[in-house]
């Protein structure tokens, strides 16, 4: 189905800051091109399996795809016409913390201007901006 963590400590976390930069993985570890935040949000797994799949289309399966991001954060909701008060909601998803400079997708082993457009369409997929990063 969706990317999740098998297991986690604590089934419900709270929700936290997003903080404004990404300085640890903010360049290229495994491919070549690069698809990087441009401004920090919160993703969800559904959101990074479409964009995985469109680029994997684009693509055309060659070349090797890396992910760089995981959803370990549970957001929760609580069902409709619920009145107010009595704890908090049950897990509905799961998401990612993105700061603005975080790489997302890594590409290689295949021509840039593949990658480019593979990369173009994978970011629309996604709630935030994004850049190409070669």
């Amino acid at each position: 189905m969706f990317l999740q963590p098998k297991r986690s400590k604590y089934k419900k976390v709270k929700k936290g800051k997003l903080s404004r930069f990404e300085y640890r993985s903010n360049s290229l570890k495994f491919g070549t091109i690069g698809l990087k935040a441009a401004e920090s949000g919160i993703i969800s797994a559904r959101h990074i399996e479409s964009a995985r799949q469109a680029i994997t289309r684009k693509i055309k399966r060659k070349g090797k795809l890396w992910l760089r991001v995981f959803p370990n954060l549970p957001i929760t909701s609580k069902p409709t016409e619920v009145r107010m008060g009595k704890g908090k909601g049950s897990v509905s998803h799961w998401a990612v913390r993105v700061s603005s400079g975080a790489v997302l997708f890594e590409l290689c082993g295949i021509t840039t201007n593949t990658a480019i457009s593979a990369f173009k369409t994978g970011g629309a997929k996604l709630p935030i901006k994004t850049l190409i990063f070669i």
